[in-house]
């Protein structure tokens, strides 16, 4: 049963199209293309194995964490409160 100018289903779509963005964010930072031998941040050896695991890896595993550490997240306001909105 949906309320106020939801339409029946609503949430549900609001859900799905949250967990959507979120897989299509993930998968927009995975590195693509031909990887490379030495991280291209430090100049370190990227070790084969992780060559192999992350096919166009260009970053060593600690400056990719550090990368990792550093990523915001940024989206569409579904929430529609002025709390959320001013944040």
């Amino acid at each position: 049963m949906a309320g106020g100018w939801t339409q029946d289903g609503g949430v549900l779509d609001q859900i799905e199209d949250t967990v959507t963005d979120g897989v299509l964010a993930a998968r927009s930072r995975l590195p693509v293309g031909d990887g490379a031998e030495e991280c291209v941040e430090c100049g370190a050896d990227i070790p084969e194995a992780r060559r192999k695991a992350m096919p166009g890896a260009t970053t060593c595993v600690q400056c990719q964490s550090q990368r990792d550490g550093r990523v915001v997240a940024t989206g569409i306001n579904r929430r529609g409160s002025k709390d959320s909105q001013l944040r």
